[in-house]
């Protein structure tokens, strides 16, 4: 090459070859949907950039060092948003530096920040598992747990009521009963078994799977100085009530324990209205059978009385519902037949069959008692994701955890469970290419229903199964996935987890968060997430599925808080901080 072609090179490089220019002082853009708490250093890391079409690069800012650390380009391909938005993939997954960043469209704006870091969910995963001390009942919350969450005992339940729809021979309408501790269920403090049934059985399954990693976890709460780990102890913080809940004399489980209709936007201790227990059900019992069966070998090592005590209530419960096998709670039918009308949350379902699968399978890992494996062998081995009211693969999960310590399991129906576990997980993550926000749970709109961000938790859950059973890593990456999509990767741009992220919900439908306006939200709690439904006439900036969601305290669609959604979640956080440790 001649010199004078050199220094025309030099030249030429100098003026298109320089790094880019970064101006710090861009605002924000909320266009460009990322996981704001961040990511661990192996992970798939990407950003979605909607309605940029004219912008082709993007780099990396370190926050602390001020400089650009990496240098991209967006993807090519266009994809389509429900709601029609242009979208495009910011991947800069093979930076790995740990450190603060921010993600910066050149010359036009910058994302929220978030981190690189191998510890990126421990603060989010414990939080997620303190929520549930803030939803105790019946105890003061102290300050030096709670901090400015800090507040009064409510509810102590020792003077609940029975209500005529629960009475029998040997408990009258009006008699009353003490039935203290466990956890509000949601937005309003009632406690029900149905959804502390899934609830609960969601934690015990956590610890089962990762025994190792929770031994060591601290969550700041009243036990923490115990030698029992923390998280079982707020787990046994709602067992304490639930047991209260069976009818010694015939083994039955009450529904709930409520007020007859929801109380206004007050502290717990302001809240005095009646409580009731009310009707028995079948659903509800043998969710309390599965639930005691699963603890009764979980505490085994650290309360043998309670563990003796918690199989013993299985039984009884799984007797029971034998003898009634269709006592299914209806509460309209029931509020045309006693009073006072009830009409808290009815967790009102059409079939005992999921919950009697769910039951059988733990009462047969516990005891190897084969009159439980009976009710399993012609049982629906087809792939539903757990909810409330589908708890069936919650049994068939403990199945798979514990398969190797149970010889009695043929081997052929075993097979078939895993083969639909890995056919469900690979229908999560086949095509997500094409998928705008590069999600299970954006891969179809039906996901978006009432609570639908434990939707996207289950899944997560339900890649986690899969992973553990082949260690294919895209089933790993999936739940990744969805944890970007809950964390902000999403059509809304929120992370839909108080006090983590940067845009997050300021004024969820949470009685304890509404009643104290002058702090903010409680962290750690998970709200519903978009619904289409739009169920509680509320104002919604979007009529699409993925976009329905309002920030609002009278949006109980979509930004309530509940135990059965931030059960999953838990699971989900934790479980890939524990697997990255």
């Amino acid at each position: 090459m001649k010199y004078s072609h050199i220094l025309l090179f030099g030249f030429l490089c100098i003026m298109s070859c320089k790094a880019p220019i970064v101006d710090e002082n861009l605002t924000v853009d909320e266009s460009i949907r990322l996981n704001q708490v961040g990511f661990y250093p192996d992970q798939q890391k990407i950003a979605v950039i909607i309605n940029h079409e004219d912008v082709e690069d993007f780099v990396l800012w370190d926050d602390d060092q001020k400089n650009i650390v990496y240098e991209g380009k967006l993807s090519k391909e266009v994809i389509k948003t429900f709601s029609g938005k242009t979208s495009r993939i910011a991947d800069f997954s093979q930076f790995n530096k740990v450190g603060k960043y921010v993600l910066i469209l050149s010359g036009v704006a910058k994302s929220y920040p978030f981190e690189i870091n191998p510890k990126i969910n421990q603060e989010l995963g414990k939080a997620s598992i303190k929520a549930f001390y803030y939803q105790r009942a019946s105890m003061e919350i102290e300050k030096s747990h709670a901090g400015i969450w800090a507040r009064a005992l409510g509810h102590p339940d020792d003077q609940v009521m029975i209500h005529p729809s629960a009475a029998s021979n040997f408990r009258k309408a009006g008699d009353i009963l003490t039935a203290p501790k466990g956890w509000y269920d949601a937005g309003d403090y009632n406690k029900y078994i149905v959804n502390s049934g899934i609830t609960v059985g969601t934690l015990l399954s956590l610890f089962e799977d990762y025994p190792d990693y929770f031994k060591k976890l601290d969550l700041n709460i009243p036990e923490s100085s115990d030698q029992i780990p923390d998280l079982l102890n707020e787990v046994r913080w709602n067992l304490d009530w639930m047991i209260t809940m069976q009818d010694p004399n015939d083994g039955g489980v009450y529904h709930k324990l409520t007020t007859a209709k929801f109380e206004g936007m007050l502290e717990p201790h302001l809240a005095n209205s009646q409580r009731y227990v009310v009707a028995k059900s079948t659903t509800a019992t043998l969710d309390f059978a599965a639930v005691m069966a699963q603890a009764s070998r979980v505490y085994k090592a650290y309360y043998p009385e309670e563990s003796v005590m918690y199989l013993k209530a299985a039984e009884n419960a799984w007797n029971w519902a034998n003898k009634n096998p269709n006592v299914l709670y209806k509460q309209n039918e029931l509020n045309e037949s006693f009073d006072p009308d009830v009409t808290t949350g009815a967790y009102g379902d059409f079939s005992a069959v999921d919950e009697k699968i769910w039951a059988a399978s733990e009462l047969f890992i516990t005891t190897h008692n084969m009159t439980y494996w009976e009710e399993l062998i012609d049982a629906d081995q087809s792939f539903k994701l757990p909810s409330w009211n589908q708890v069936a693969w919650l049994g068939y999960y403990s199945l798979l955890r514990h398969q190797e310590n149970i010889s009695l399991l043929p081997q052929e129906w075993m097979a078939m469970l895993k083969i639909n576990l890995l056919s469900a997980a690979r229908a999560q993550i086949d095509g997500l290419n094409g998928v705008a926000f590069r999600s299970p749970m954006e891969s179809n709109v039906k996901n978006f229903i009432w609570g639908s961000n434990a939707v996207a938790a289950n899944q997560g859950i339900l890649l986690q199964y899969a992973y553990k059973q082949n260690g294919e890593h895209a089933f790993l990456e999936g739940a990744y996935d969805n944890m970007d999509y809950i964390l902000g990767r999403n059509a809304t741009g929120y992370s839909y987890v108080t006090g983590f992220g940067s845009k997050t919900p300021l004024h969820p439908h949470h009685r304890l968060a509404e009643s104290r306006p002058d702090l903010p939200p409680l962290p750690g709690f998970i709200v519903g997430g978009a619904n289409p439904g739009q169920q509680d006439g509320c104002s919604y900036s979007s009529k699409f599925a993925d976009e329905s969601y309002s920030d609002e305290s009278c949006s109980y669609a979509s930004n309530e808080i509940a135990i059965n959604w931030n059960a999953p979640f838990a699971y989900l956080a934790n479980s890939l901080e524990a697997i990255n440790q």
